[in-house]
């Protein structure tokens, strides 16, 4: 079949978002644990199994028996005032946080959303294992409003409301799915946008614009895993596949282009199953335990996989499915890898097919001897699924149910984004059924009077705010929307609030230029923390070291040669020299290159400069290397090789 191009300008995609952003306030939602992060340094742990429950009308969500039928026994870690009896579901939820209330009600008008007269706490079934009680606290406080937007004038709100935020998850364990529960509780504001279609520039300036709003109010979180967007996406008017989990703009450009092309390549293979006319009945009819076939395989993965005396191996018939598992419509994405990723989130390593086979040590003779077993046509394909015997009997019948679906297309799902922008799947789209009342909370009447003394405090509009910033400390627009837009705004301020030597620009350019510079050659940004970005400043207001010496403590520690900035002095050997080492170090430099200045004059400056960087750099501001040298040139010349009256 021939590999296609996914002409991405030809697609009507529509995408629709869910901001998820972090609320700065001192307590929890629901209890007034702090709202730090434990850096896994937790105090005690308890275990819990999570089944589903039916709502108000009697019936099961589907995500949430999806995530039943994988039957996790999950491993909750604690650390005492970060997390309580609340987040470990051991007693009832505190009264909701006044704070993060009255900051979604700012969020609601400055958006022009109608705000409820009463809110209500909702009950959100979830459970995967980011919440410990099996549901998430979630209520909405507006609906309706605007948000301005270039490009597309005004876009629709549909919803304004307040949660807490998931627990936070763990590298995994050979028997848990583990969680830390610093997270969970950590007061959300959700507003979900009506779905627009655009280029992904115009799309992704939505989420950039909400973003900003949001962060003008300077109540919410900054920093990686602070924001986080859902979003929705789907493709010429078909199914809406929900992308979780994307926190940057980066990461969303990506993403939008590798669902879009995901969802092209799924129209394409249901379309090569319409042609071959294939039933349901006709995919996974028949399946044999063929364990035994590979006894004495030589094959590392499938030797790997026997190790454990639980573990078997299924063939599955696939009729009229030959060459269709592994046909690759565009580039990189196939009906195989869908599989693939299916069955890993039932905690299997994949599967093997016809259409790659023989390979990874399965042999000819196997391939034919399933064939025989399996009474395969030249026009059927099979599937090998290897593994726990009970992890493959929950996943056979949801995997033989899922080939099926890709007969229609693009299948309504909720996948998760990874860092390199594509996505993985991750459970059905829930339902209706996932929701019901919080028993434990009465509801919360809105005062209109406490709105409208409220309505001062609304955030500023993008431009007003850059304009103040430009205006506050005499810096460019450019750099006043770089800052603006970084993790660092906050530090940022406090920085020149105690500055006395630094200006405004340089603090700025650091913490943008220069950080954006060194994270694009792929050094971590994580391992700067704002303590050492302060004490760095400080020690630079102070005359420690010299401006140059900033950048290369940055590369220092984000190449993770250094620990902390005492050791990148250290390494460097960046240490404080005063005026008479100054004096004396100029002095031997002049001295060792008089011919130079002899030949060149006042314009030898230049290469007398280079000569003194190389020995002081970091350790004095070269503006004042500078200045030292011109003046010292200055005196040479006049002394040494001005003409002298002969009497």
């Amino acid at each position: 079949m021939i590999l296609m191009e996914c002409d991405s300008d030809s697609l009507k995609v529509k995408v629709g978002f869910e901001i998820h952003q972090q609320l700065d306030t001192k307590s929890k939602l629901f209890c007034n644990c702090s709202c730090n992060d434990a850096n896994g340094n937790y105090d005690y742990n308890f275990i819990r199994i999570l089944r589903p429950t039916k709502s108000e009308l009697g019936n099961f969500d589907k995500a949430a028996l999806f995530e039943y039928a994988k039957m996790n026994t999950i491993k909750y870690y604690s650390r005492i005032g970060l997390s309580c009896l609340v987040e470990a579901d051991e007693e009832p939820p505190h009264d909701v946080n006044k704070d993060a209330l009255n900051t979604v009600l700012l969020f609601s008008l400055a958006l022009n959303s109608s705000i409820v007269d009463e809110i209500h706490v909702m009950r959100k079934l979830v459970i995967d294992g980011s919440n410990v009680s099996g549901f998430q606290r979630t209520m909405l406080v507006s609906s309706g409003g605007y948000l301005k937007v270039d490009n597309f004038n005004r876009i629709g709100v549909q919803s304004i409301c307040l949660e807490e935020d998931a627990a936070k998850l763990l590298p995994p364990s050979d028997s848990y799915k583990e969680y830390g529960l610093d997270r969970l509780g950590i007061p959300l504001v959700e507003i979900a946008l009506e779905p627009v279609t655009g280029t992904h520039k115009e799309i992704v300036n939505v989420a950039l614009t909400l973003g900003r709003l949001l962060r003008s109010s300077k109540r919410v979180s900054r920093g990686l895993g602070s924001i986080r967007q859902d979003v929705n996406i789907s493709v010429d008017d078909g199914q809406v596949v929900e992308v979780k989990g994307v926190q940057q703009l980066s990461q969303l450009v990506k993403v939008l282009e590798y669902e879009t092309k995901r969802q092209f390549g799924m129209i394409k293979i249901a379309e090569e199953f319409k042609k071959r006319n294939i039933e349901d009945d006709f995919i996974g009819d028949k399946t044999l335990d063929i364990t035994y076939l590979f006894k004495n395989s030589s094959s590392n993965i499938i030797k790997k996989i026997l190790k454990s005396s639980n573990s078997i191996f299924l063939s599955v018939r696939l009729r009229g499915l030959n060459n269709l598992i592994g046909y690759e419509p565009i580039a990189g994405i196939r009906l195989g890898k869908e599989l693939g990723e299916f069955v890993r989130f039932f905690g299997l390593g994949g599967i093997f097919h016809s259409d790659e086979l023989p390979n990874y040590g399965i042999t000819i003779k196997d391939v034919e001897k399933i064939r025989e077993l399996l009474c395969i046509s030249t026009d059927d394909a099979f599937l090998i699924i290897g593994g726990d015997e009970k992890k493959i009997n929950n996943v056979l019948g949801p995997l033989i149910q899922r080939i099926c679906q890709f007969k229609l297309g693009v299948v309504a799902e909720t996948r998760s984004a990874t860092m390199d922008g594509s996505t993985i799947f991750s459970r059905p789209r829930p339902g209706s059924s996932r929701m019901y009342p919080e028993t434990d909370i009465l509801p919360i009447p809105v005062d209109s009077q406490f709105l409208y003394n409220l309505k001062q405090d609304v955030p500023l509009s993008w431009n007003d705010l850059i304009n103040h910033i430009m205006q506050k400390y005499s810096i460019n627009k450019k750099l006043s929307e770089h800052i603006f837009d970084s993790q660092y705004y906050d530090i940022f301020e406090k920085i020149v609030s105690t500055s006395k030597n630094i200006t405004p620009t340089f603090i700025a350019s650091k913490l943008t230029e220069d950080i954006v510079s060194l994270s694009r050659d792929n050094l971590d940004k994580s391992l700067l923390t704002d303590n050492m970005i302060i004490e760095i400043f400080d020690m630079l207001d102070k005359g420690s070291i010299a401006k140059e010496s900033v950048s290369l403590i940055f590369k220092q520690i984000m190449k993770k040669e250094s620990k902390s900035v005492k050791d990148a002095l250290n390494s460097l050997n960046f240490t404080e020299i005063n005026d008479e080492e100054l004096n004396t170090i100029l002095d031997k430099i002049l001295n060792d290159n008089i011919k130079i200045i002899e030949e060149k004059g006042i314009n030898s400056i230049g290469a007398l400069m280079g000569k003194s960087m190389n020995i002081l750099r970091g350790k004095v501001d070269g503006y004042k290397i500078n200045e030292y040298l011109k003046q010292k040139l200055e005196i040479i010349i006049d002394n040494e090789f001005s003409p002298k009256d002969d009497f």
